[in-house]
């Protein structure tokens, strides 16, 4: 029996892990905002504790922290899915819509991972799971603040899995492509509403698809969901998952055109060097 902490477990990735996580018997610590809408989610479990979490708030962290403990003793896997994303090109944004974003996505992740790290030290043990995206690997028009929260998240979990893997806790950055949840929902996506003409051809057709993308997305999260809830069994788990078939498509296409950088300008980048007798 595993002990799972999970942020945005109203609904989502989180509260389909949440629910998995409870069918094979383990205990979830399920957090959001509003701890009523976890427990209409899940129902009620004496392996179940909802407890109410903003994310940005790192006192509440904390506390909920410590309330897991309280209850079962441990935190084996935390899961760091509480996000949303935000449309519009970066010009569009404004800077309260990039800080809001920052908050939750960045600065909440690391709220609640420095909350929950002095216990898996401790017991020199646990998994930690943060979903990024398909953005997290490559920015694109459109998505591009939103994408950078997510390249954080990248280089942090980067970090986190250096600098815990020798205290035995594994680190892994999750890289969901475009899956049926309600990301593309005005629940999860915020929508910049200044519009600058210039940008109608590449951030402006991806307002125009992202709303004909809504739940025709090509992935299933409840595939996704068993996935997870599997993994944290992996003995040796990767520094990165990258789950969906775009997703992987966008990674072998960012590499092959990395490559070709390399190829075309290798020269010039090693002659920053200091020169050598």
């Amino acid at each position: 029996m595993k002990t799972w902490f999970i942020t945005g477990a109203s609904r989502g990735f989180g509260g389909r892990v949440a629910a998995l996580a409870l069918e094979r018997g383990d205990n979830v610590v399920a957090t959001a905002r509003n701890a009523a809408a976890v427990t209409e989610r899940l129902g009620d479990n004496p392996r179940l504790l909802a407890v109410a979490l903003d994310v940005t708030d790192e006192t509440q962290a904390q506390t909920a922290a410590a309330a897991a403990i309280d209850r079962f003793g441990a935190i084996d896997v935390l899961l760091n899915n509480a996000g949303f994303g935000l449309l519009g090109a970066v010009e569009e944004a404004t800077a309260e819509e990039v800080e809001r974003l920052y908050r939750t996505n960045v600065f909440g992740l690391l709220a609640v991972a420095r909350s929950i790290l002095p216990y898996m030290r401790s017991r020199r043990s646990g998994r930690m799971l943060n979903i990024s995206s398909i953005g997290g690997y490559r920015g694109a028009a459109g998505f591009g603040v939103y994408s950078s929260t997510k390249f954080a998240v990248e280089g942090l979990s980067e970090a986190l899995h250096a600098e815990l893997a020798p205290l035995g806790i594994h680190v892994t950055v999750v890289e969901p492509g475009y899956f049926r949840t309600d990301f593309l929902d005005t629940s999860s996506l915020s929508v910049s509403p200044r519009q600058i003409e210039d940008y109608a051809a590449s951030a402006g057709l991806v307002r125009s698809r992202a709303a004909d993308l809504n739940q025709r997305q090509p992935g299933d999260p409840d595939r996704l969901a068993k996935v997870l809830v599997d993994f944290v069994d992996t003995p040796n788990p990767p520094v990165r998952l990258p789950l969906g078939s775009d997703t992987v498509a966008a990674i072998e296409a960012k590499h092959t055109s990395d490559a070709a950088i390399l190829t075309a300008w290798r020269s010039i980048s090693v002659s920053t060097d200091f020169a050598t007798d």
